[in-house]
């Protein structure tokens, strides 16, 4: 596997830091150092500051962590300072919730964001809960997500206003050998239902 240092890092580092976020405290650091990335064609693709996404996104800063997670920036594309992955333990035992506060009860196509490649899980389950159930599907975080190379559609589903509903990644039954991916869910608001 070939590393490079991309001489844009600091760069990248500075729009970041612009953005106001900070790591979730509960996340274990980055281990790659800044602009070390497996594919860098790919760096183009980063949304650096998840508020400039239409809809509501909720990014893994915000989000709630069960188990021990790690930062990563080292497949890019993501959203914000980086994703989480499940470094491959703990199987069955780790989560990241994302909760969004929605304006208005409604209907909302949710997409969730993740970087892919063969080092990932081909079954990751997701579980949206809305305002009719609990809904789990199983994703494979090795396929290109369709939207922007970063977000892929999980359904479109009914919600209540506030902070009622929210979107689950877990590591439960996933591959052994393989990694989860935790990066961002967009709740883009459908008109006309």
């Amino acid at each position: 596997m070939t590393f490079r240092f991309l001489p844009h890092a600091f760069i990248l580092s500075a729009a970041l830091a612009g953005t106001g976020l900070k790591p979730h405290p509960q996340a274990l650091p980055n281990i790659h150092p800044p602009g070390e990335v497996d594919r860098p064609e790919m760096v183009k693709f980063i949304v650096s500051d998840p508020a400039t996404l239409p809809g509501i996104v909720v990014d893994e800063t915000a989000a709630e962590l069960v188990g021990e997670w790690q930062y990563s920036t080292h497949t890019p594309p993501y959203v914000g300072l980086g994703y989480l992955h499940d470094m491959k333990t703990g199987k069955g035992t780790k989560s990241v919730t994302f909760t969004p506060e929605l304006p208005k009860a409604g209907w909302y196509e949710v997409r969730l964001a993740h970087c892919y490649n063969v080092r990932r899980s081909t079954k990751s389950p997701v579980t949206i809960h809305h305002a009719d159930g609990d809904t789990t599907v199983r994703i494979n975080q090795q396929e290109e997500p369709k939207h922007g190379r970063l977000f892929r559609t999980l359904g479109t589903f009914r919600f209540e206003a506030g902070r009622v509903g929210w979107v689950r990644v877990s590591n439960d039954g996933t591959e052994e050998g393989k990694v989860v991916i935790a990066d961002a869910v967009q709740f883009l608001p459908v008109a006309g239902r």
